[in-house]
């Protein structure tokens, strides 16, 4: 599988990307959100993404960099994932951690959408706006061409509830983008094109 490289440049944010989605889950993140940074390690560790992000803030808003992350990882994982061919598509996931617990179901359906039901009290945990949670999935979904459910089942801290709501994502992305060794060179959709 190929490795991609994207970057992109605003008078906001300078994100720059290297992805081989089919990886061993080697990471390299610097984004100056710490908290984000742990996520995005956990995404490669529980996707088994090889992912380097070298993302800074121009004008130090938190909203902007963590969207245009979001985008160009979105855009790396459709180029990633090519004609789709041989794609098991579909997977779905319900993940505890501690008192959390999320489901996450995905459809890599070249049809973006994104359903987020995350309630969470707290406005920040460490450095993280917890507003911007609901923002990465969307944006992420709507640059990778995917439909995306995202459910909090159960949860109380919002350390918890985010990075199982990362790992669930991460752990339903990699099933979904697995070859079906029973059908390797079929697109799995009755139209032809996903």
């Amino acid at each position: 599988m190929q490795t991609v490289e994207k970057t992109r440049n605003t008078k906001e944010t300078q994100v720059a990307i290297t992805l081989n989605a089919y990886g061993s889950g080697i990471y390299e993140i610097n984004t100056p959100i710490i908290f984000f940074n742990h996520m995005l390690e956990l995404l490669c560790a529980h996707a088994m993404f090889d992912l380097k992000i070298n993302a800074q803030s121009l004008d130090s808003d938190p909203h902007h960099l963590v969207e245009d992350v979001a985008i160009t990882l979105g855009q790396s994982i459709k180029e990633a994932l090519g004609d789709k061919c041989g794609i098991n598509r579909y997977a779905s996931t319900i993940l505890p951690m501690d008192e959390a617990l999320i489901l996450c179901a995905i459809d890599i359906s070249g049809r973006p959408f994104c359903k987020y039901e995350i309630n969470i009290k707290e406005e920040k945990t460490s450095d993280f706006e917890t507003v911007l949670l609901a923002h990465f999935f969307q944006s992420l979904a709507a640059n990778a061409g995917i439909t995306l459910h995202i459910k909090m089942l159960e949860g109380s801290d919002p350390h918890h509830i985010i990075e199982c709501t990362f790992k669930t994502f991460a752990k339903t992305l990699k099933t979904a983008m697995a070859k079906d060794l029973s059908n390797p060179d079929k697109i799995p959709s009755t139209k032809g094109v996903l």
